[in-house]
């Protein structure tokens, strides 16, 4: 590591952004892990928007690459019409 004040700085702020993008991006898995489980149509629907907003959010910060996002509401979204015939 380098011995300049700014770059150790540097150093501690990514290491901060780095524990909170793991955070988000574990949480917004794991939710999407358990709204795959899910069995009832209303509860799918319920929960489906706040799923795809996790997911929005995570492309806004950057990351995850909007493309992603797009692909991962994309196959949630397809989920519905399984859902409803069980």
């Amino acid at each position: 590591m380098a011995n300049h004040k700014a770059t150790k700085k540097d150093v501690r702020q990514a290491a901060k952004r780095r524990e909170r993008n793991r955070y988000y991006g574990k949480t917004t898995r794991n939710a999407i892990r358990d709204i795959k489980e899910v069995k009832e149509t209303g509860a799918f629907t319920e929960k489906l928007p706040l799923v795809a907003s996790m997911i929005d959010k995570l492309a806004k910060r950057g990351i995850i690459h909007k493309n992603k996002a797009a692909n991962l509401k994309r196959k949630l979204a397809r989920k519905v019409p399984a859902a409803a015939t069980a």
